[in-house]
Parts: structure tokens; C-alpha cells; sequence
């Protein structure tokens, strides 16, 4: 349960980030109204703060995030940028978010 509560919120704080950082990128690189560029920062916003619900430590959990950030974006831009993912985007995808696994879940002494 405690792995299923953290899976959780990562990706909880991976889709506002992301969510909050595309709409950034559609008001600066698209030309899209600034509306756009408050409401991802206020997306960005509240990653940071859904990241406290971690139970571990900072670096650790900023550690495993990374893995789930690259992950999330990739599927992200699959689903909104028309972006094509190749086997290298999904072989290192899955090294990530092994080795994350191990960072977070792995048994300490």
C-alpha cells in the first residue's frame, strides 16, 4: 500500500509539472495568451507542493521523480506533441524507472 501511495503522488506531481510546464511552452513558443503561462505556473506550483506527500527525503524523492518525469514526458509528448517514442526512448524509460525503484523501495539497514 505504502508503494501504491507513492507511485501515486509521483505521478500526481509528474502530470502538474508537465501539464504546467506545456502550457508555459504554448504561451512563449506558440503565441498562446498569457492565461496560459498563469495557470502552468500555478500547475507548477502545485508539483512542488504535491512532492511533500512523500514520505522519504528530498533527494531521494527528487531522485525517483526524475525517472517518473522522463517517463511521463515522453508519454505526454506521444498524446500531445505528436512525438514517436523509439526503442532507445523506451529501453531508457525502463532503466530509469527500475533504478528508481531501487533508489526508493530498496531495503535500508
Amino acid at each position: 500500500m505504502i508503494q501504491l501511495k507513492a507511485i501515486t503522488v509521483f505521478i500526481m506531481a509528474g502530470l502538474l509539472e508537465i501539464a504546467g510546464g506545456y502550457l508555459i511552452w504554448m504561451w512563449l513558443r506558440k503565441d498562446y495568451g498569457v492565461g496560459y503561462g498563469i495557470v502552468g505556473a500555478i500547475l507548477l506550483s502545485g508539483c512542488a507542493v504535491v512532492a511533500t506527500f512523500q514520505s522519504s527525503s528530498f533527494g531521494r524523492v527528487s531522485a525517483t521523480y526524475g525517472a517518473f518525469f522522463i517517463v511521463m514526458s515522453l508519454v505526454w509528448a506521444y498524446y500531445f506533441d505528436d512525438f514517436k517514442p523509439d526503442r532507445y526512448d523506451l529501453i531508457g524509460s525502463a532503466v530509469c524507472i527500475v533504478g528508481a525503484m531501487i533508489i526508493y523501495f530498496g531495503p535500508r539497514s
